[in-house]
């Protein structure tokens, strides 16, 4: 078996687990913060159906200087409020959180870079 086979493998796997971790994560944590009065209107803009569960999923990822920049311009009302979600999340939501969006993000720039690969012919 090649090397590239077993990465194909792993990636796909990864896009796999990928999708239960969203719901999950969402169920689990965003639900709870959507009937919460205080949290409901600081989950960022929802541009598509559950859209909310990646803004607040991208705001526990998120560097401490890039949320202060954010905070700062008139894109704000796009991202989630880290501050108050940090204050009504456990430990394990905000690893959750980190864990869907570094499994997603990733399987899509693997994916991304195996069509990159493919199209210089890398894989003949």
């Amino acid at each position: 078996m090649s090397i590239t086979t077993q990465v194909m493998g792993w990636a796909v796997l990864v896009l796999m687990i990928s999708p239960a971790l969203f719901v999950l994560f969402g169920q689990v944590t965003v639900r709870k913060l959507r009937k919460n009065p205080e949290t409901k209107d600081h989950l960022g803009i929802s541009l598509a159906s559950g859209w909310d569960i990646v803004n607040v999923a991208n705001a526990f990822c998120e560097p401490k200087c890039y949320r202060e920049r954010v905070k700062k311009s008139p894109m704000a009302v796009f991202s989630a409020d880290y501050d108050l979600l940090y204050k009504h999340t456990t430990l394990l939501d905000r690893l959750l959180a980190r864990a869907f969006m570094c499994l997603w993000v990733g399987s899509g720039v693997c994916l991304i870079l195996f069509a990159l690969l493919d199209s210089f012919g890398v894989f003949d």
